[in-house]
Formats: structure tokens, C-alpha cells, sequence
């Protein structure tokens, strides 16, 4: 134990099943636990919708509202429920001295612009004449501005206060990983005392699917399990609408505060393995032996995207440990982009905190834990590339 150790103190959780760490836990430690989806609006894909989201409850001037695009407003409010939760929000002192680390994808883009340059387009051959008249007419600087990467976390400063340090990583679940790893080595070496770290996906947005199905990721069909999708048509990603931002101190900084932790968070471990030349088995490997697990039963908090390569090595590797018993979370929140490790994080720091493992996710695949889990493994092995993973331990 040392006073520079990482504890959590502060979780915020957006997603298809709620808000919050307290709706979370209900929901995924029930027996049974079921996925909310949306079949329809974007068939043949499914994905996690939002759920009812009174934005006035963390942004509360309007205006502010007004100039973010759905991901960033998502973002703030999550960002806003982790520093309520950690008891940090309002309290200008602590928000001022607070660095963070976003994870952040390119934004949204304006579909019905898109839509009207396409339509034009099929009527005339002068492409370079027919785009400059629209971006004199239809492409508004201010569009540019509000889809900036940083935003999300200029927004966070704006609403919250919180005006330390920042950084921005891009790149799915890459940047999740980056994040996290990056707050909390800060924290470690001393160069901060309390950061906040996370991010956000809105998938409800037809360029965003695009991102995924332009190589082929997305599932079709009907709705499987993130372990049952390998045999069906796509590529095996379900997506889902949500975020996960945690605040993140040292032990000290939270001891002279007065604030309890759910939990520890040890080293977080990244590495990027080339995947076209069959590096990916032998990188999740590496990890596995890199996290140091402890001996006995493990409870592991799997991001498996669905991903039919990547899911299918990270569930043999975690299947060859006899005594680990994976959870994938993918199945009922979809997945989260730039948001899926950070997640991981927080629903492994709950589990500990809470002294219980969550249910069964799919029960052909996932094996019973019965124990009260004194750590747990989060990973998030990319749908694409990059791969991360650490342990939560108790606070």
C-alpha cells in the first residue's frame, strides 16, 4: 500500500440500461440479466439506444446544450454524474486544481448537408464548383468548430469547472486504454493528485455505424450474445450509446478528504500487436502475463466487441485459465468505442466494492462465479487494434 496507489472515488455511467453505478449494478448482478434494443430505425443493425436523458440535470444552461453535438453532450453529463458521485462537483478549489484525460472520437457529422451534396451531385459534373458553393453555403465554420475532438473536453471545463491539465487521445478503444493508462500513471508518479478520465460514443448517428460497417464489423440479423455472434452474418459488432468517466486520486489526496474508494486501480497494460501477421493470440497472451493475476478464481470483466478475430482470441485465451469466468459486458450495453475500457474499469471497481460478482451474461458461454471478488480483471481488446487490460483490487 502506498499513498500514491490509484483509487477510484467517483463513477459515471451512461448507458442503454440507466445512468449511474447504483442502476448499473441492479441491473447487470439480477439473474438474468436483459439487453434493450433498437431493431428498427437502423435494420439490418441493432443497437443500444440512449435511454431518457433530462440533460438539465448536469448541463444546466441551455445554450451550453445548444452548441454540443449529442456525443459531447453525453460525455458532459457523464463526466458531470462521475464528479457528483466522487463529491468533487461544485467545489471550485478541488475542480480547478483537477486534471483529465478524454477519450474522443471525430464527432457527428451533418447528415442532411451530406445528404444535399449528394443529391446535387448527381446533376452536374462540376464537382469542384459545386463544393465550393457549398462550403460558402452550407458548411458553417461553427459546424467545423463544435465537431473538434477537444471539445468534449472544453465542454467538460465550460460546465464543470474543471480547469487543470487536459488531454485528448482518439483512436476507439485505443484511446480508452491510453486514458485510463495515462491518468493513472500520472497519479502514480505524483504529478497529480485527482484527474478525471473517460469517454463517450453516441451510435445513434448514420456516419458513426458507417465507421464500423465501411470494413465490414457491424452484425446482421438477429440479436446474439458477444460470444454467439462468430457464426453469423457481419462482421460481429453490435454498437451501443453510452459513456463511463471516473475520477481518479491518489490515495492520499482521497484519505485527506475524507472520501472512500470502490476501489484500487493497479498498472493498466496496452500493447498493439499485428494482427496481419497472426500477433494478436501471442499480444492478449503477453497481457495476461504482464497484469500479474493472482492465484484462485478470477472474475474478468471482458470489452469483447464481438469482433469475430478478436473475440474469438481473447475468449480462448481467457477460456485456457481455468479459473478465470469472463463476463462480456458488450451484451447488454453495446459496444462503446472510446468508452469500452473505461467501462470495463467501472464495472470492475462496482463488483469489488460491492463484494459480489454480476450474473451470468450468456449462459452457454460464461461460467458461474460464486465467490465475493477481491479483484477483477477489466480488458478491452480492440475490434480493430489496440488491446489493454488491468486489475481492480479492493480500496
Amino acid at each position: 500500500m502506498s499513498l500514491h496507489d490509484v483509487v477510484i472515488t467517483g463513477i459515471g455511467l451512461v448507458s442503454s440500461l440507466g445512468e449511474g453505478p447504483d442502476a448499473h449494478w441492479a441491473k447487470l448482478s439480477e439473474p438474468n440479466p436483459t439487453p434493450v434494443l433498437e431493431t428498427e430505425r437502423f435494420a439490418p443493425y441493432t443497437v443500444h439506444p440512449l435511454p431518457e436523458i433530462d440533460w438539465n440535470l448536469q448541463i444546466a444552461k441551455r445554450g451550453d446544450q445548444r452548441q454540443m453535438e449529442t456525443w459531447q453532450r453525453l460525455g458532459t453529463y457523464t463526466a458531470g454524474l462521475a464528479l457528483d458521485d466522487a463529491g468533487i462537483k461544485g467545489d471550485e478549489a478541488l475542480c480547478a486544481s483537477m486534471d483529465m484525460v478524454v477519450a474522443a472520437g471525430g464527432g457527428e457529422r451533418d447528415v442532411s448537408v451530406d445528404n444535399s451534396i449528394l443529391a446535387a451531385s448527381t446533376g452536374r459534373t462540376d464537382f469542384d464548383v459545386l463544393l465550393n458553393e457549398k462550403l460558402t453555403t452550407d458548411l458553417r465554420p461553427t459546424l467545423f468548430l463544435a465537431q473538434l475532438s477537444n471539445l468534449l473536453a472544453g465542454n467538460i471545463s465550460i460546465v464543470h469547472k474543471v480547469t487543470g491539465s487536459s488531454r485528448t487521445f482518439m483512436g476507439e478503444e485505443g484511446a480508452g486504454v491510453a486514458a485510463v493508462e495515462t491518468a493513472a500513471a500520472r497519479i502514480r508518479s505524483g504529478q497529480s493528485t485527482h484527474m478525471l478520465v473517460g469517454g463517450a460514443f453516441q451510435t445513434e448517428h448514420p456516419d458513426m455505424l458507417l465507421g464500423y460497417e465501411l470494413a465490414g464489423y457491424l452484425h446482421r440479423g438477429q440479436w446474439k450474445p458477444v460470444w454467439q455472434r462468430h457464426a453469423s452474418e457481419g462482421g460481429g459488432v453490435v454498437s451501443g450509446s453510452g459513456g463511463a468517466f471516473l475520477v481518479l486520486e491518489s490515495r492520499e489526496h482521497a484519505e485527506r478528504r475524507g472520501r472512500r474508494a470502490y476501489a484500487t486501480l493497479g498498472p493498466v497494460h496496452s500493447a498493439r500487436a499485428r494482427r496481419a501477421r497472426g500477433e494478436l493470440d501471442a499480444g492478449i497472451a503477453g497481457l495476461l502475463e504482464a497484469a500479474d493475476l493472482p492465484e484462485g478464481d478470477l472474475l474478468a470483466v471482458s470489452g469483447a466487441s464481438g469482433a469475430h478475430n478478436a473475440t474469438a482470441a481473447e475468449k480462448a485465451l481467457l477460456d485456457a485459465n481455468p479459473f478465470i469466468a469472463a463476463r462480456g459486458f458488450s451484451s447488454l450495453t453495446g459496444h462503446l468505442k472510446e468508452a469500452q475500457f473505461p467501462f470495463a474499469v467501472a464495472l470492475a471497481a462496482l463488483a469489488v466494492a460491492n463484494k459480489a460478482p454480476y450474473s451470468v451474461f450468456d449462459a452457454e458461454n460464461e461460467k458461474p462465479f460464486e465467490k465475493s471478488p477481491q479483484q477483477v480483471l477489466a480488458t478491452a481488446i480492440g475490434y480493430h487494434q489496440f488491446e489493454g487490460m488491468a486489475l481492480v483490487g479492493g480500496a
